[in-house]
């Protein structure tokens, strides 16, 4: 586990990336972790999405599946995989601070 200061808080990630204490993120965390997966500049559509990842995480223990995000949260597969490229349930689970979804491989 590595530990790092992300918008002026000291954030723990586990070996993969993603944040131990979800508790933790913010908006500003979120722009941060981000611009370190290359995404750029988050717009609002990139925050429904996080914040809809967040939300499945608080109900279900774990985050949703491209699958939900589609059928659930009413995003395209094309529109996830150009908000967030090279894979868009990972990177956006990284980027709302919740734990890698299980059926991530």
């Amino acid at each position: 586990m590595a530990t790092e200061e992300i918008a002026g808080h000291s954030v723990e990630f586990d070996t993969e990336g993603f944040m131990v204490d979800h508790t933790l993120w913010n908006e500003d965390i979120a722009r941060e972790i981000a611009q370190k997966e290359g995404i750029g500049e988050l717009t609002e559509r990139h925050f429904d999405v996080l914040k809809f990842m967040r939300q499945e995480f608080k109900e279900k223990g774990d985050g949703p599946s491209i699958r939900a995000l589609k059928n659930r949260g009413g995003i395209p597969t094309r529109e996830l995989y150009e908000l967030f490229p090279g894979g868009p349930a990972k990177k956006a689970a990284r980027i709302a601070g919740i734990k890698k979804p299980t059926g991530c491989v």
